[in-house]
């Protein structure tokens, strides 16, 4: 006797419903959330290439690509992960408004855009459903935006990569020069520009190098300059 294949089919009631199916919540944008959980970006990679997010070279040249927000955004997270390492919380509405960005939290506020930017421009990238790695060290510029800058800031930009070729002790140098230099310029002596660089972390020896090296570099122009008219009386004399 053959069986029926109404004996065999599943019934309704043994198909499983799918009001009973559990689905994971949506992953929240970061434009819907209030908080968020920063933590550091670490990249083997560029991470040696870097600089600070504090440094002369961000403002200098990554200030232009990325807008002033951003970069107060960048430089304050960069603060809170110097006294976390591990992470911390970064109330967003509280964030704003102290860098003066205003209390609306919608998708298109300045707060927001500058968040987003930081992302746009691989500085930040999402970390699980409510979180932000960032960069604790910022590459230098790509060649794309390089050439968005002003002609006199590709100059710099291109003797800052030329720096960059020279030993760490070199480098050091040059910017004590640079320095002293222009505490020269501003009629600084030579004992005073030496206790200067001590004061800013140059070694001893390298801060009287470079305040004695600036001394005679800009002193020699000038005693050349008050020489001359002393020259002419003396030759109206004669």
């Amino acid at each position: 006797m053959s069986m029926s294949t109404a004996d065999t089919s599943p019934t309704t009631a043994d198909r499983p419903s799918t009001a009973d199916t559990v689905h994971p919540p949506p992953r929240p944008a970061i434009h819907t959330i209030g908080k968020l959980r920063v933590v550091p970006w670490l990249d083997p990679v560029a991470d040696p290439l870097g600089v600070h997010p504090c440094s002369r070279y961000v403002e200098q040249y990554w200030l232009g690509i990325l807008g002033p927000s951003t970069t107060w955004l960048l430089r304050r997270v960069s603060y809170g992960l110097e006294a976390h390492p591990e992470g911390f919380v970064l109330d967003l509405a509280d964030t704003a408004h102290a860098l003066g960005l205003g209390d609306r939290m919608g998708k298109n506020s300045p707060f927001r855009r500058a968040l987003h930017r930081l992302t746009k421009f691989e500085l930040a990238r999402p970390h699980g459903p409510d979180g932000l790695a960032v960069r604790t060290r910022v590459p230098p510029l790509p060649l794309r935006h390089i050439q968005r800058l002003a002609p006199s800031l590709q100059e710099s930009h291109r003797q800052w990569q030329a720096d960059q070729r020279l030993s760490p002790f070199e480098q050091m140098r040059r910017r004590a020069r640079r320095l002293a230099m222009g505490l020269a310029t501003s009629g600084h002596e030579q004992a005073d520009i030496e206790r200067r660089l001590c004061g800013w972390q140059f070694h001893p020896s390298l801060a009287f190098e470079s305040a004695r090296w600036a001394i005679h570099q800009h002193v020699p122009r000038t005693a050349t300059t008050r020489a001359v008219p002393s020259t002419d009386s003396e030759d109206r004399r004669d």
